[in-house]
This record gives C-alpha cells, sequence and structure tokens, in this order.
C-alpha cells in the first residue's frame, strides 16, 4: 500500500501545480511543472518507482521491471491522484475561465503526433535513467525526467496542452483545461508512446533483464 499512496501524492503534487499554475496564470508554467514532477520523483522514487503516469507504469511494465500485479493499481491510484488535485484547484482557483473545445480536423493528427512523441520520449528516459543497470544507484534521475517533462511542455504545449501522461489528460478534463472529448487522443497517444519507448529500450539493450 505505501508504493500505491506514494503514486496517489506524486501524482497529485504533478496535477496541483498544473492546474495552479495554468489557471493562475503562473509564467512560465513548464518551468513549475517539470520542477513538480522532479521533486517528487526524488521524493518516492525509493518507495514506488515514482511513476506518477499511467504511460511510464505501462513502459516500466513492458520492460519487466514492474509487476503486473502493481501495474493496475498503480494506474488507479495515479488517476485518483490527478482527480483529488483538480478537486483542489478547484477550491483554490476555481475552474479554466473558458469553455474548452475540442481538437478538430487536422488539430487531432497534430495533437496526436505531439502526445506520443514526447510521452515516447519521458518514458524512453525513464527506462534509461531510472531502469538501466547501467545507470543504477544514479542521482541524476528525477532532473532528467523532470526536464524532459519541461521541454515537452515548452515544445509542444501550444499544440496538444503537454499532458504526456493520461492522469494528468484525466486531471486536466476535470479541471476543464481541456474538452472531455479530447480525452481519447490523450490516452491512444500516451499510451502508445510509452509502450512504443518500452520496446524501443529492450531492442537497444537486450542484454538488461
Amino acid at each position: 500500500m505505501n508504493k500505491y499512496l506514494t503514486e496517489f501524492i506524486g501524482t497529485f503534487f504533478l496535477v496541483l501545480t498544473i492546474g495552479c499554475c495554468v489557471i493562475g496564470g503562473a509564467v512560465p508554467a513548464p518551468l513549475a511543472i517539470g520542477s513538480a514532477l522532479m521533486v517528487m520523483i526524488f521524493a518516492g522514487g525509493h518507495v514506488s518507482g515514482a511513476h506518477y503516469n499511467p504511460a511510464v507504469t505501462l513502459a516500466v511494465t513492458l520492460r519487466g521491471r514492474c509487476s503486473f500485479a502493481d501495474a493496475i493499481p498503480y494506474m488507479v491510484f495515479q488517476v485518483l491522484g490527478a482527480v483529488a488535485a483538480a478537486l483542489a484547484v478547484g477550491f483554490l482557483y476555481g475552474s479554466a475561465k473558458t469553455d474548452p473545445t475540442a481538437f478538430s480536423g487536422d488539430l487531432i493528427g497534430k495533437a496526436l503526433v505531439a502526445e506520443f512523441l514526447y510521452t515516447f520520449a519521458l518514458c524512453y528516459v525513464v527506462l534509461n535513467v531510472a531502469t538501466a543497470k547501467a545507470n543504477a544507484n544514479n542521482s541524476f534521475y528525477g532532473l532528467a525526467i523532470g526536464f524532459t517533462v519541461l521541454t515537452g511542455a515548452f515544445a509542444v504545449g501550444g499544440i496538444s496542452g503537454g499532458a504526456f501522461n493520461p492522469a494528468v489528460a484525466v486531471g486536466i478534463t476535470f479541471m476543464k483545461l481541456t474538452a472531455a472529448a479530447n480525452i481519447w487522443i490523450y490516452l491512444l497517444a500516451d499510451f502508445a508512446g510509452g509502450a512504443a519507448a518500452a520496446f524501443v529500450f529492450k531492442f537497444i539493450n537486450p542484454e538488461d533483464k
């Protein structure tokens, strides 16, 4: 249960930071968001592995470093953390001031590609810095992972919203930062990015079981 609570807490503060920064108008929000992920990873990495992201959990599971028995509870507690954070943001700031619109036309394809690419990048970095034998017991993994999210948020946040995380997608939907009709884009692209990262890691590192 300690692992699951750690996943809840880390995801909660990641999504809380996203909501407070975006609705509160903090600039630059990606820096705070990447930093929140970084510090929560350093805080909880020794307990749960600090996934805070169902796509990362999928990648780590397919890579062989998370059991299938843990994968589903991890994802459940991550989503619960995101929902709790959305409720907290609603109490602190209220919901977004404008009604979000659904992606349409070529924006759907662009959002799918943006989310896939940077979720792949995030999961690929996680697998290499936090699970690879060559980098065992390193002290930089939280910084590397947090800065991957920061990079992605700056690069394609204006296209897709920069979730790179199905739990974040749930949270920002509850906060009305994105339309409910968009959630399938995040779920499809983010889980596909996580799975692709796992297969690429295993192909490049066949000896790292």
